[in-house]
């Protein structure tokens, strides 16, 4: 599962970037510093498994990750070429789920590509060139449905209903993640054609020391630019997320964390909110060779989650053994959980919950 960094050129993606994956993208003081897409794998910060770990002892441990890709920085007509328009839009249509970094801070020394700071033009800059881009998309498969529909066929009509709203609804600038669609007809109709404004987005607010705990007017005018949107913003002082990072131990990043009023970095809010983003949960297995994080979506059952370690798991399924995190570590192991008859048997039509230690059954 892939989330995408964009936003215009010197808002700080590939400084986050830097701080988010041990890939280093290169980061300077101009447009288009990031030309080919860096890719990154990141640990999801989790808690559970340090206690885990300290509880089974095991070999070794391994957590979730989330894997982060750095786009080139966008311009005005983009949807038109200009730029790196279609190379970043074509970046944008492989992610699950994007990251949008928008300018929050004033710095005379680093330039903004139209002279000035404001973050909800910056958005609807962004904004506008998706939303041109899904627009020749949908109007391309309009043409094709319109002919079928003449037939009288009832999924043709049906798709040509909610492609016609769709297509009114981003003439008027709304993003596709936006409109009032039935999870059938987003399913059915839309997520086949990959729209670019209908993946899930987090607003990250970049901006200086000063407002890393309380934020400030560009990052209040961001909130209210976004308020109708089902979108998550998270404010993150991102040259100081670096200077964080660039330390040596874990003490002295903590101190400097508590001297700015931090009580973890800020990274780590955002990797989870990617994680949530992207519709994912954690279940774990725990044994003396491996403690390990298990990534699924919310919602999957049991041999869907088993799939996850290997194919044959989900074919062959028989049962899952599924013990509550909260019941390991009161019990303190798996045996005593066992005995305290808090060891569930389910079969194929469970749901798995976050955080779930599972034992899988299979044949064959």
């Amino acid at each position: 599962m892939k989330a995408g960094i964009v936003g215009l050129p010197n808002v700080g993606k590939s400084t986050l970037f830097n701080c988010l994956s041990n890939a280093k993208a290169q980061s300077a003081n101009f447009p288009f510093c990031t030309i080919e897409p860096n890719i990154g794998v990141v640990n999801v910060p989790d808690s559970r498994l340090e206690t885990l770990e300290k509880l089974v002892n095991p070999q070794r441990v391994v957590p979730a990750t989330v894997e982060i890709v750095d786009i080139a920085g966008l311009v005005k007509g983009a949807s038109k070429g200009e730029g790196l328009g279609n190379k970043f839009l074509a970046n944008i249509r492989e992610t699950d789920a994007v990251i949008h970094v928008l300018r929050c801070f004033d710095n005379d020394n680093i330039v903004h590509v139209d002279a000035s700071i404001d973050p909800v033009r910056d958005k609807e800059t962004i904004d506008m060139e998706l939303q041109l881009k899904d627009l020749e998309t949908v109007e391309k498969r309009l043409d094709r449905v319109k002919k079928a529909s003449r037939t009288g066929d009832k999924a043709a009509l049906k798709e040509l209903e909610v492609l016609t709203k769709v297509q009114e609804q981003l003439l008027a600038s709304v993003s596709v993640r936006a409109i009032d669609l039935t999870e059938k007809e987003r399913e059915e109709l839309i997520a086949p054609i990959q729209l670019l404004t209908d993946k899930p987005v987090l607003y990250v607010c970049n901006v200086d020391e000063a407002s890393a705990v309380k934020g400030n007017s560009y990052v209040d005018q961001v909130l209210e630019a976004v308020k109708d949107e089902n979108a998550e913003v998270l404010v993150l002082a991102v040259a100081t997320e670096a200077d964080i990072m660039e330390l040596d131990s874990y003490e002295e990043r903590q101190m400097f964390l508590e001297d700015i009023g931090l009580e973890e970095p800020g990274v780590s809010k955002l990797i989870r909110s990617a994680y949530k983003l992207l519709n994912l949960q954690t279940y774990f297995t725990a044994g003396e060779k491996e403690v390990r994080a298990w990534t699924i979506h919310i919602g999957d059952s049991a041999p869907k989650a088993a799939g996850v370690i290997h194919t044959d798991f989900e074919k062959g399924f028989i049962r899952a053994e599924v013990i509550k995190y909260e019941d390991f570590v009161h019990f303190g192991s798996e045996l005593k959980v066992k005995e305290a008859g808090k060891l569930a048997v389910e079969g194929k039509e469970y749901i798995v919950e976050d955080g779930d230690l599972m034992n899988f059954r299979f044949n064959v």
